[in-house]
C-alpha cells in the first residue's frame, strides 16, 4: 500500500470547507465551494446502494471523505474518446501550473503516458494544467489551492440576469478578466460594461453596439468606445469601489470572527482574498482611476 500511503490525507479544497468559510469570500467563490460539498454530500448518500462496500465502509464517514478527495482531486477524464475517470499513479503527483510542461495521454487500453511539451531542465518540477490558468477561484474550490501564477482572474460583475446579448458580447467568466501584473482589462469587461450603460440611458445607442458588434464593425464599436469611455470608466471605478468595499468586510469578518483551529482553511483563504485584492487595485491604478481609502 505505498502508493495509498504516499497520498494526503489533509484537503483544502470547498468540499474541506466549513460553512464559516464559505461566508469570508466573494460570492462566486462561495457558490463554487458549495457545490463542491454539495457534491460530495449527494455521493454519500449515494453510497447506501453501493452492494460491495461493507456496511463499515459505508459507516466510515472520514474513510468515505478521503476516499472521494483521493478520486476527485487527483483524476482526471481521459482524451482518449472512451469518457473514462482515470488516476495515474505517479502522474497524479504532477503539480499544475499556468505554463505546463507536460501532458497526459491515454492509449484505447486505458494505457497513460506522459510528453514534456518543452525541454526541462534537470531537477526542474514536472508540471501540467488543471485547467483554466485564469480561474484561480475554480483551482481552490475544486482542489483547494492558490495559484499565485494565475495571470488574471474573474472581474466579478455580477449581474442579476444575463442575456444572450451580453453572452454574445462575450459575458464569461473565462473572458471578463482582470490582469494581475500588468492591470489590464479584457474586451469582453469593456463591451459589457459598454452595453449596460447605453442601455441604462438609450436602448438605441445599445442597439447599435451590440448590431456592431454582431457584424463586425469594429470600426463603429471603437468609436462608441472613445465616445462613450467616460461611461464606461465611471462603471468600471464604481465596480471596483464597491467589490474591495465588500472584499474588505469580508476580510475583516475572517480576521475577527473566526480562527485557523476551528477554520483550518481560513489562512488560504485569506490569501485568496489578498490575490484579488492587489489585482483589483492593480487595474485601478492601470486605468488610472482614482484611488480610494482602502488603498
Amino acid at each position: 500500500y505505498q502508493y495509498l500511503n504516499s497520498l494526503p490525507r489533509y484537503y483544502s479544497n470547498g468540499a474541506s470547507m466549513t460553512i464559516f468559510c464559505y461566508s469570508v469570500v466573494p460570492p462566486l467563490v462561495s457558490r463554487l465551494c458549495k457545490n463542491e460539498r454539495a457534491r460530495l454530500k449527494n455521493l454519500s448518500m449515494g453510497k447506501r446502494g453501493i452492494p460491495f462496500l461493507s456496511n463499515d465502509t459505508k459507516g466510515n464517514d472520514d474513510l468515505w471523505k478521503w476516499a472521494y478527495q483521493v478520486v476527485y482531486t487527483r483524476g482526471f477524464e481521459t482524451d482518449n474518446g472512451s469518457g473514462d475517470y482515470c488516476i495515474a499513479p505517479m502522474a497524479d503527483m504532477f503539480n499544475h501550473a499556468t505554463e505546463a510542461n507536460v501532458a497526459l495521454a491515454y492509449d484505447e487500453y486505458g494505457n497513460c503516458y506522459v510528453q514534456t511539451l518543452s525541454d526541462v531542465s534537470a531537477n526542474s518540477p514536472l508540471c501540467m494544467s488543471y485547467g483554466d490558468p485564469t480561474n484561480p477561484s475554480f483551482l481552490l474550490s475544486r482542489y483547494g489551492f492558490l495559484d499565485m501564477s494565475s495571470p488574471a482572474t474573474f472581474c466579478k460583475i455580477l449581474p442579476a440576469h444575463v442575456s444572450e446579448e451580453m453572452k454574445n458580447l462575450g459575458y464569461a467568466h473565462n473572458k471578463m478578466l482582470f490582469y494581475k501584473d500588468t492591470g489590464d482589462v479584457s474586451e469582453a469587461v469593456w463591451d459589457i460594461l459598454l452595453y449596460i450603460g447605453l442601455g441604462e440611458s438609450d436602448a438605441s445607442l445599445q442597439r447599435q453596439f451590440y448590431d456592431a458588434h454582431m457584424h463586425a464593425n469594429y470600426a463603429t464599436k471603437t468609436a462608441m468606445h472613445e465616445q462613450y469611455y467616460p461611461v464606461t470608466a465611471a462603471k468600471l471605478a464604481e465596480h471596483i469601489d464597491t467589490f474591495l468595499v465588500d472584499l474588505q468586510e469580508l476580510q475583516e469578518k475572517g480576521q475577527y470572527g473566526g480562527n485557523a483551529v476551528e477554520h483550518p482553511r481560513l489562512p488560504l483563504i485569506m490569501r485568496h482574498n489578498e490575490f484579488v485584492r492587489n489585482t483589483f487595485l492593480a487595474v485601478r491604478s492601470a486605468q488610472g482611476l482614482e484611488q480610494n481609502s482602502y488603498a
